[in-house]
């Protein structure tokens, strides 16, 4: 059975800055597609912030497996309704991966309760250095030790997060800072992976092993298919209240 992926984008640096149109010229969330789209086992569409309903109809979500979610500079324009509609299809069991700057977006900050957005940061284009402290995990599949990004924004801690599931990745930054950048969360009965590397001036959705980890992540994060569990009043499992059988001498 194929993975449904909705790449959704804010998609307002690409149209306001021509830096990053020319890295991005169709868009972030384009970038991400087209590589998810050469994935055996994937239907990938987009969606993006000044579509109606913001691209995330209900007809959108209900056939979505996996949303990738990528916000920066207009947060406070995602309506709290769909965002609450977003979290709790994650509740229900869609994945969730959640990039770079969307740390501080509505659909995180209200599905892990802390104030996501609390972090330091610096713009300066220094190298990273993002180490796999699970190798055994099928999100650092294909990784080796750790994979450097040349140029990127310097995420420092603390990252007010509640303490990951699972830790995947740790980042080392040139100005000496580190930030823990793949984090793997369980909210009902959906997965969460937060992936840090992603500032929109430099080319991250074109390096390999970034992709190679949004690829996995969405693996990872996909619905496990399953019985599913009954809620409110039910029918018991045995009889109640029947006296049990005297013992046989």
């Amino acid at each position: 059975m194929n993975i449904r992926v909705t790449v959704w984008n804010e998609f307002r640096h690409e149209k306001q800055n021509a830096q990053v149109a020319s890295i991005y010229p169709e868009g972030i969330h384009q970038a991400i597609a087209s590589y998810l789209g050469t994935l055996e086992g994937m239907e990938v569409r987009t969606a993006t912030l000044d579509e109606p309903e913001h691209g995330l109809t209900d007809e959108v979500l209900d056939s979505t497996d996996v949303l990738l979610w990528w916000g920066h500079i207009a947060h406070g324009e995602v309506r709290d309704d769909i965002a609450e509609k977003v979290r709790d299809r994650v509740l229900d069991g869609m994945g969730l991966i959640v990039l770079h700057s969307g740390h501080a977006s509505k659909v995180f900050e209200r599905l892990l309760g802390t104030k996501t957005g609390t972090l330091k940061w610096r713009d300066d284009g220094e190298r990273e250095r993002v180490w796999v402290i699970e190798h055994g995990h099928p999100i650092a599949e294909g990784l080796g030790d750790y994979f450097e990004i040349p140029k990127e924004e310097m995420y420092g801690e603390r990252f007010e997060i509640p303490a990951p599931d699972e830790l995947v990745f740790i980042s080392w930054f040139e100005g000496g800072e580190v930030f823990r950048s793949g984090c793997c969360y369980r909210r009902g009965k959906g997965k969460l992976f937060y992936f840090r590397p992603g500032h929109e001036t430099f080319p991250i959705y074109h390096q390999p092993e970034v992709l190679k980890v949004i690829g996995n992540g969405v693996h990872w994060a996909a619905p496990t298919v399953g019985a599913s569990s009954l809620a409110g009043r039910v029918a018991p499992l045995e009889p109640i209240g029947k006296p049990k059988a005297s013992a046989v001498n």
